[in-house]
Protein backbone atom coordinates (compact mmCIF):
# COMPACT_ATOMS: atom_id res chain seq x y z
CA UNK A 1 0.00 0.00 0.00
CA UNK A 2 1.06 3.75 -0.59
CA UNK A 3 1.51 6.07 2.19
CA UNK A 4 1.14 9.43 -0.36
CA UNK A 5 4.25 11.13 0.56
CA UNK A 6 4.50 13.47 -2.12
CA UNK A 7 5.58 16.16 0.03
CA UNK A 8 8.62 15.09 2.49
CA UNK A 9 7.18 15.92 5.86
CA UNK A 10 8.91 16.97 8.57
CA UNK A 11 10.44 13.72 10.55
CA UNK A 12 9.30 13.04 14.33
CA UNK A 13 10.19 10.35 16.56
CA UNK A 14 7.90 7.30 15.56
CA UNK A 15 7.52 7.06 20.03
CA UNK A 16 6.49 10.52 19.98
CA UNK A 17 4.43 10.10 16.77
CA UNK A 18 2.48 6.90 18.26
CA UNK A 19 2.01 8.28 21.46
CA UNK A 20 -0.10 11.35 20.45
CA UNK A 21 -1.56 10.97 17.12
CA UNK A 22 -1.51 7.29 15.89
CA UNK A 23 -4.21 5.71 18.04
CA UNK A 24 -6.02 8.69 17.16
CA UNK A 25 -5.46 8.24 13.09
CA UNK A 26 -6.47 4.71 13.65
CA UNK A 27 -9.71 5.43 15.30
CA UNK A 28 -10.50 7.43 12.27
CA UNK A 29 -9.24 5.10 10.07
CA UNK A 30 -11.49 2.67 11.74
CA UNK A 31 -14.18 4.86 11.04
CA UNK A 32 -13.78 5.33 7.40
CA UNK A 33 -13.75 0.97 6.61
CA UNK A 34 -17.59 1.30 7.93
CA UNK A 35 -19.61 0.18 5.03
CA UNK A 36 -22.12 2.24 3.88
CA UNK A 37 -25.70 1.85 4.51
CA UNK A 38 -27.20 0.05 1.99
CA UNK A 39 -29.97 3.18 1.54
CA UNK A 40 -26.71 5.46 1.29
CA UNK A 41 -25.52 3.19 -1.64
CA UNK A 42 -28.36 3.36 -3.66
CA UNK A 43 -29.00 6.72 -3.08
CA UNK A 44 -25.07 7.55 -4.67
CA UNK A 45 -24.99 9.16 -8.32
CA UNK A 46 -22.95 6.94 -10.28
CA UNK A 47 -22.76 9.59 -12.71
CA UNK A 48 -20.93 11.41 -10.62
CA UNK A 49 -18.90 9.59 -8.40
CA UNK A 50 -16.56 7.08 -8.92
CA UNK A 51 -14.81 3.90 -7.38
CA UNK A 52 -11.27 5.55 -8.35
CA UNK A 53 -9.57 3.30 -5.94
CA UNK A 54 -9.42 -0.09 -3.46
CA UNK A 55 -11.38 1.78 -1.73
CA UNK A 56 -15.20 2.33 -2.49
CA UNK A 57 -16.35 4.16 0.48
CA UNK A 58 -18.07 7.68 0.03
CA UNK A 59 -15.07 9.77 1.72
CA UNK A 60 -12.79 7.63 -0.91
CA UNK A 61 -15.03 8.47 -4.31
CA UNK A 62 -14.11 10.72 -7.03
CA UNK A 63 -16.50 13.76 -7.52
CA UNK A 64 -16.66 14.78 -11.16
CA UNK A 65 -18.58 17.72 -10.55
CA UNK A 66 -15.24 19.02 -8.83
CA UNK A 67 -13.34 18.50 -12.32
CA UNK A 68 -13.57 20.19 -15.78
CA UNK A 69 -14.53 18.24 -18.95
CA UNK A 70 -10.80 17.03 -19.50
CA UNK A 71 -10.11 15.48 -16.00
CA UNK A 72 -13.30 13.83 -15.77
CA UNK A 73 -12.85 12.16 -19.12
CA UNK A 74 -9.28 11.08 -17.86
CA UNK A 75 -10.82 9.53 -14.32
CA UNK A 76 -13.27 7.55 -16.61
CA UNK A 77 -10.61 6.29 -19.00
CA UNK A 78 -8.28 5.18 -15.80
CA UNK A 79 -11.18 3.00 -14.97
CA UNK A 80 -9.28 0.38 -17.82
CA UNK A 81 -5.87 0.64 -15.61
CA UNK A 82 -4.69 -2.80 -15.02
CA UNK A 83 -1.70 -3.71 -13.50
CA UNK A 84 0.10 -6.23 -16.51
CA UNK A 85 3.10 -7.92 -14.73
CA UNK A 86 3.53 -10.10 -11.77
CA UNK A 87 7.01 -8.15 -11.07
CA UNK A 88 5.02 -4.71 -11.11
CA UNK A 89 7.29 -3.84 -8.05
CA UNK A 90 10.51 -3.28 -9.64
CA UNK A 91 9.19 -3.61 -13.18
CA UNK A 92 9.96 -0.30 -15.62
CA UNK A 93 6.37 1.66 -15.03
CA UNK A 94 5.30 2.78 -18.25
CA UNK A 95 5.34 -1.59 -19.27
CA UNK A 96 3.54 -2.39 -15.72
CA UNK A 97 -0.03 -0.62 -16.76
CA UNK A 98 -2.10 -0.92 -20.01
CA UNK A 99 -1.19 2.49 -20.85
CA UNK A 100 -2.24 2.22 -24.54
CA UNK A 101 -5.71 0.70 -23.77
CA UNK A 102 -6.18 3.93 -21.59
CA UNK A 103 -5.20 6.44 -23.96
CA UNK A 104 -7.63 4.60 -27.06
CA UNK A 105 -10.47 4.79 -24.08
CA UNK A 106 -10.05 8.19 -23.57
CA UNK A 107 -9.74 8.79 -27.38
CA UNK A 108 -12.95 6.87 -27.82
CA UNK A 109 -14.35 9.17 -24.88
CA UNK A 110 -13.69 12.77 -26.27
CA UNK A 111 -14.82 11.39 -29.70
CA UNK A 112 -18.23 10.26 -28.17
CA UNK A 113 -18.42 13.85 -25.70
CA UNK A 114 -17.59 15.82 -29.33
CA UNK A 115 -14.82 17.68 -26.87
CA UNK A 116 -11.88 18.94 -28.68
CA UNK A 117 -8.79 17.14 -26.46
CA UNK A 118 -5.92 19.83 -25.86
CA UNK A 119 -2.69 18.89 -24.71
CA UNK A 120 -2.48 18.15 -21.26
CA UNK A 121 -0.17 17.24 -18.62
CA UNK A 122 -0.96 15.62 -15.33
CA UNK A 123 1.42 14.25 -12.29
CA UNK A 124 1.91 10.37 -11.29
CA UNK A 125 3.89 9.05 -8.53
CA UNK A 126 5.17 5.46 -8.63
CA UNK A 127 5.62 5.07 -4.86
CA UNK A 128 8.38 2.02 -4.75
CA UNK A 129 9.23 0.21 -1.20
CA UNK A 130 10.41 -2.28 0.71
CA UNK A 131 8.88 -4.12 4.26
CA UNK A 132 10.31 -6.08 6.44
CA UNK A 133 8.82 -9.19 8.35
CA UNK A 134 8.35 -7.19 11.34
CA UNK A 135 6.37 -4.58 9.38
CA UNK A 136 4.19 -7.09 7.35
CA UNK A 137 3.02 -8.17 11.53
CA UNK A 138 1.52 -4.80 11.43
CA UNK A 139 0.35 -4.43 7.77
CA UNK A 140 -3.14 -3.62 8.73
CA UNK A 141 -1.95 -0.72 10.70
CA UNK A 142 -0.19 0.53 8.14
CA UNK A 143 -2.83 0.20 5.51
CA UNK A 144 -5.53 2.10 7.97
CA UNK A 145 -3.28 4.68 8.15
CA UNK A 146 -3.16 4.67 4.72
CA UNK A 147 -6.70 4.63 4.18
CA UNK A 148 -6.96 7.52 6.26
CA UNK A 149 -4.76 9.59 4.07
CA UNK A 150 -6.31 8.57 1.13
CA UNK A 151 -9.51 10.17 2.56
CA UNK A 152 -7.78 13.01 3.40
CA UNK A 153 -6.43 13.38 -0.29
CA UNK A 154 -9.20 12.63 -1.63
CA UNK A 155 -11.39 15.63 0.20
CA UNK A 156 -8.40 18.32 -0.98
CA UNK A 157 -9.32 17.57 -4.87
CA UNK A 158 -8.01 16.39 -8.27
CA UNK A 159 -6.80 12.83 -6.99
CA UNK A 160 -7.94 11.48 -10.06
CA UNK A 161 -6.23 7.66 -9.53
CA UNK A 162 -4.99 5.11 -6.60
CA UNK A 163 -3.74 1.31 -7.47
CA UNK A 164 -1.86 -0.22 -5.19
CA UNK A 165 -0.23 -3.85 -4.91
CA UNK A 166 1.12 -6.31 -2.57
CA UNK A 167 4.40 -7.01 -1.22
CA UNK A 168 6.35 -9.57 -3.25
CA UNK A 169 7.83 -12.43 -2.00
CA UNK A 170 10.98 -10.45 -1.46
CA UNK A 171 8.98 -7.41 0.65
CA UNK A 172 8.96 -5.32 -2.42
CA UNK A 173 5.64 -3.41 -3.68
CA UNK A 174 4.70 -0.74 -5.90
CA UNK A 175 2.27 1.46 -5.48
CA UNK A 176 1.13 4.53 -8.12
CA UNK A 177 -1.43 7.69 -8.31
CA UNK A 178 -2.52 10.19 -11.06
CA UNK A 179 -3.06 13.75 -10.24
CA UNK A 180 -4.76 16.56 -12.00
CA UNK A 181 -1.29 18.97 -11.05
CA UNK A 182 1.63 18.71 -8.66
CA UNK A 183 -0.30 21.44 -7.21
CA UNK A 184 -3.09 18.95 -6.22
CA UNK A 185 -0.40 16.36 -5.24
CA UNK A 186 1.18 19.01 -2.84
CA UNK A 187 -2.08 20.42 -1.03
CA UNK A 188 -3.13 16.66 -1.11
CA UNK A 189 -0.08 16.07 1.25
CA UNK A 190 0.07 17.88 4.03
CA UNK A 191 -3.10 17.18 6.16
CA UNK A 192 -2.51 15.70 9.54
CA UNK A 193 -3.62 11.81 8.30
CA UNK A 194 -0.76 12.21 5.98
CA UNK A 195 1.46 13.59 8.61
CA UNK A 196 0.75 10.53 10.37
CA UNK A 197 1.27 8.15 7.88
CA UNK A 198 4.20 9.20 6.52
CA UNK A 199 6.55 9.21 9.68
CA UNK A 200 5.13 5.90 10.36
CA UNK A 201 6.17 4.65 6.63
CA UNK A 202 9.57 6.18 7.96
CA UNK A 203 9.79 3.42 10.21
CA UNK A 204 7.81 0.67 8.91
CA UNK A 205 9.74 0.46 5.63
CA UNK A 206 13.02 -0.59 5.23
CA UNK A 207 13.45 1.03 1.86
CA UNK A 208 11.47 3.03 -0.30
CA UNK A 209 11.56 5.40 -3.55
CA UNK A 210 9.36 8.00 -5.08
CA UNK A 211 9.34 8.39 -9.06
CA UNK A 212 7.54 11.35 -10.15
CA UNK A 213 6.37 11.40 -13.76
CA UNK A 214 4.65 13.75 -16.13
CA UNK A 215 1.84 12.04 -18.02
CA UNK A 216 1.66 14.31 -21.28
CA UNK A 217 -1.28 13.65 -23.94
CA UNK A 218 -1.61 15.51 -26.76
CA UNK A 219 -3.76 17.24 -29.17
CA UNK A 220 -6.91 15.00 -29.91
CA UNK A 221 -5.29 12.15 -27.71
CA UNK A 222 -3.33 11.51 -31.41
CA UNK A 223 -0.23 10.88 -29.38
CA UNK A 224 0.92 10.54 -25.43
CA UNK A 225 4.31 9.93 -23.55
CA UNK A 226 5.10 9.19 -19.68
CA UNK A 227 8.43 10.91 -19.15
CA UNK A 228 10.29 11.72 -16.11
CA UNK A 229 8.50 14.65 -13.90
CA UNK A 230 10.98 17.89 -14.25
CA UNK A 231 10.23 21.07 -12.29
Amino acid sequence: MFIMAVVTSPTLPFETVKRHELSRALESATSLQNPIPSSNVEAIDHNRYLVVSPYDELPHLLDLETLDTTNQLLSRALLEMKCLREDYATAPYIDTFNWPEIIDTLRQLARTSNYTWKEQSFYIVAFRSLVPPSTVQRYSDLGALDKAAHAEATESGGFLKYWFGVPDQNGRNLATCVWRSLQDARIGSVGAAHRVAANAARHMYTEWNIERLRLLIKDDVEGWEIQPWVD
